[in-house]
């Protein structure tokens, strides 16, 4: 079987024609700089965080009230916090939120708080923790 031959100017050239070294060279050190620029993000994104909270248990004490057994782990504890408590409805609601104040102290703290809610709470959370301590809430 014999190889046809292509019509001539049709198809254009059918060898390419190679990159200088230099633009290979800068396509590469935009590469790795964009890789750079992923791997910062994505870690300040999906790394550690400085402070988390985790609810360790709840108690309904009446058809308004919740109490909320929660852990807070810090990088910074010589640093105020504040968590966000909320007791959450039947039908998935936010029934009640309360701000939390956790004092300087320990990188693992155990506080415990009372929500009230606006409809009879089935379960208290964490909604979440940060160091921006609101001016109300701070002991200075």
């Amino acid at each position: 079987m014999a190889q046809r031959a292509l019509p001539e100017g049709r198809y254009g050239r059918s060898t390419r024609k190679k990159l200088p070294w230099w633009a290979r060279v800068a396509l590469l050190a935009v590469a790795v700089g964009v890789g750079a620029v992923v791997a910062i993000v994505g870690y300040r994104n999906l790394g550690t965080k400085p402070i988390e909270a985790e609810q360790t248990a709840f108690q309904i004490l009446d058809s308004e009230r919740v109490e909320v057994t929660f852990q807070v782990s810090r990088d910074q504890p010589e640093r105020p916090a504040v968590c966000i408590i909320r007791a959450r409805s039947k039908d998935g609601d936010e029934a009640g939120r309360r701000e939390v104040l956790v004092p300087p102290g320990n990188s693992t703290v155990v506080e415990t708080t009372v929500v009230r809610g606006s409809k009879p709470p089935v379960t208290g959370e964490v909604f979440g923790c940060s160091y921006q301590v609101p001016a109300y809430l701070s002991t200075s």
